[in-house]
C-alpha cells in the first residue's frame, strides 16, 4: 500500500558541478534545480558548501611553510652536533696528511 521511495545519492562530482553553475549566477536556482532534477534547497546547500571549500583550494600552495617553535631548536642542535663531527674529522684527517710540511 505504501511505496517506500529511495534516496538519490549524488557523486561529489555532480555536487560540484551543480553548486558552480549556481554561484557562476547566469541562471536562477529554480532553473538549476529543475535542469538537473534535484531540490532548489538542495541547490543553495551545494553552493553555500562550495563557497565555503573554495578557501581550502588555495591553502598552502606558496610561500613559506610555518616553522613550529618546538623543532626549531631541536634541528639547530642536530645541526651543531654534525658540524662539530665534520670539524673533528677534518682536524683528524689534516694532521695526519700535512705532516710533511
Amino acid at each position: 500500500m505504501s511505496e517506500t521511495k529511495k534516496r538519490k545519492v549524488h557523486l561529489p562530482e555532480f555536487k560540484a558541478k551543480v553548486g558552480l553553475e549556481a554561484l557562476r549566477g547566469v541562471k536562477t536556482i529554480n532553473e538549476i534545480a529543475q535542469e538537473y532534477g534535484v531540490h532548489p534547497v538542495q541547490v543553495s546547500q551545494w553552493k553555500k558548501e562550495s563557497q565555503e571549500q573554495a578557501k581550502s583550494l588555495f591553502e598552502g600552495k606558496r610561500g613559506p611553510q610555518p616553522v613550529a617553535a618546538h623543532s626549531e631548536p631541536d634541528r639547530l642542535y642536530g645541526e651543531i652536533g654534525r658540524l662539530k663531527m665534520e670539524l673533528d674529522w677534518l682536524k683528524k684527517n689534516r694532521g695526519g696528511t700535512n705532516n710533511g710540511r
